[in-house]
């Protein structure tokens, strides 16, 4: 069962990922890459991860950023499926 995490789970989470934050009810991320092809082949990844998890991001590009907000819609905030997701995220870039 999915559930909205409480503020030390999100205290943990950011503790853990410093380069995420909290906002408005979501975890949000911006990615800067040397170009847009860069840039674009990043988000074909994201999309490809986010599919297999069926759980999508919240996303914008703009040439060489891609700016990322996670949150469960349905739940009304973040839940463990956003901090899977960021994490799994984060591993494309360290790859």
């Amino acid at each position: 069962m999915v559930s909205l995490l409480d503020k030390n789970q999100l205290d943990c989470f950011i503790e853990k990922n410093p380069s995420w934050i909290i906002d408005d009810k979501m975890i949000k991320k911006e990615f800067r890459f040397d170009n847009f092809i860069d840039a674009f082949g990043f988000m074909s990844k994201v999309a490809i991860l986010s599919e297999k998890m069926d759980h999508h991001p919240d996303w914008q590009n703009t040439y060489n950023k891609v700016k990322i907000n996670l949150t469960t819609h349905d739940k009304g905030g973040i839940t463990n499926n956003d901090i899977k997701l960021a994490t799994s995220i984060d591993k494309l870039i360290n790859t």
